[in-house]
C-alpha cells in the first residue's frame, strides 16, 4: 500500500508518470527501505492509467462489498425480539438501588509501563 500511496503522491505533485526512482526517493525521505520488486509491480500495474479512473475503479468494486456490519446487525435485533423481558438483566432500580461500586484507579497505573503521556 505504502508504494501505491507514494505513487499516488508523485502523481498529485505533477509527475505524470512516475518512475522507480521517484517512488524511492518519497518513500526513503520518510525512512521507509524500499523492495524494488514491489516498486517495479506498481509501476507497471499503474503507468500510463489515469490516477482518477483507477480511484473511481476502485471506489465501485469496494460499493459491491459487503462489509459485515448490517449482517451482525440484524442477527443482534433478531435475537433481542426473540428473548423475553424475563430473561433480560433486572434494572438497577429493581435490584432496590444496588449500585456497583467503582474501583478508584491510582494515579499512577501499571498498564503504562512507567511512561506518561508528558513526560
Amino acid at each position: 500500500m505504502r508504494y501505491v500511496a507514494a505513487y499516488l503522491l508523485a502523481t498529485l505533485g505533477g509527475n505524470k508518470t512516475p518512475s522507480a526512482y521517484d517512488i524511492e526517493k518519497i518513500l526513503s525521505s520518510v525512512g521507509i527501505e524500499v523492495d524494488n520488486e514491489r516498486v517495479k509491480k506498481v509501476i507497471q500495474e499503474l503507468n500510463g492509467r489515469d490516477i482518477n479512473e483507477v480511484i473511481e475503479l476502485g471506489k465501485s468494486k469496494l460499493a459491491s462489498m459487503p462489509s459485515g456490519g448490517a449482517a451482525t446487525a440484524t442477527a443482534v435485533g433478531d435475537v433481542l425480539t426473540t428473548t423475553s423481558t424475563a430473561e433480560l438483566p433486572s434494572s438497577p432500580a429493581k435490584d432496590g438501588g444496588k449500585k456497583e461500586e467503582k474501583k478508584e484507579e491510582s494515579e499512577e497505573s501499571d498498564d503504562d509501563m512507567g511512561f506518561g503521556l508528558f513526560d
